[in-house]
């Protein structure tokens, strides 16, 4: 494990005042020397962290039949009938409700395109669209995988964010999560550690350590 990553850690947990509420804590990431108004340059992975998020990731399946019977025996938090999808067309409080309220989603990738037309706007700019799932594809792997992954996306900014843990967990297992997105930031950019500033991880409300 890189020193300076569980220094850090240890440095933003000593140093800021215990809430009435469990923080998470995340990375700033601040790139450089990248044209992000090319889309083929921004960042825009999922990484599987080692250690999860530290919480309960709620998981919505857009499913009918069998596959909706294995989803909800692999744990999925709602199953969502696909023939009740345009009433959340009808409803845009539902529909955003439904968006807050649920972490992931995934969609028998028969059911996309009318989820697209219908949900994409509130879905879309929220990261959320749902991950196709193909035949070929195991639901309670791809449950198990949503539950321990998060979403890195740079868009157009040079600074953008991302989750890495609560506050409640081991340093050690905080700093481990850490090391597996900076090695995969690394790995997908341009000119690797040369289009990396500078990366700090926070907790929600205190006080932030440079990791890089």
């Amino acid at each position: 494990m890189n020193e300076q990553t569980i220094n850090a850690v240890n440095t933003v947990l000593e140093d800021s005042p215990s809430r009435n509420f469990t923080e998470s804590m995340d990375l700033a990431i601040n790139l450089k020397n990248l044209d992000l108004s090319q889309p083929r340059f921004r960042v825009d992975e999922e990484i599987i962290l080692p250690h999860g998020l530290g919480r309960s990731i709620a998981v919505a399946v857009f499913a009918r039949g069998e596959t909706a019977l294995l989803a909800k025996g692999a744990g999925a938090d709602l199953i969502i009938d696909p023939e009740t999808i345009e009433d959340y067309g009808d409803d845009k409080n539902k529909a955003r409700d439904l968006a807050e309220s649920y972490d992931f989603f995934i969609a028998e990738v028969a059911y996309m395109p009318v989820i697209g037309k219908i949900l994409g706007k509130i879905l879309g700019p929220r990261g959320k669209m749902p991950e196709p799932l193909t035949p070929d594809k195991d639901i309670a792997q791809i449950i198990h995988k949503t539950r321990s992954s998060i979403k890195l996306r740079s868009k157009d900014r040079m600074t953008f964010h991302a989750p890495i843990g609560r506050r409640d967990m081991p340093a050690e297992e905080v700093a481990e999560n850490i090391e597996a997105v900076v090695i995969r930031l690394e790995q997908m950019l341009d000119k690797g550690v040369q289009n990396i500033k500078s990366i700090y991880v926070t907790t929600t409300m205190g006080k932030s350590a440079r990791v890089r």
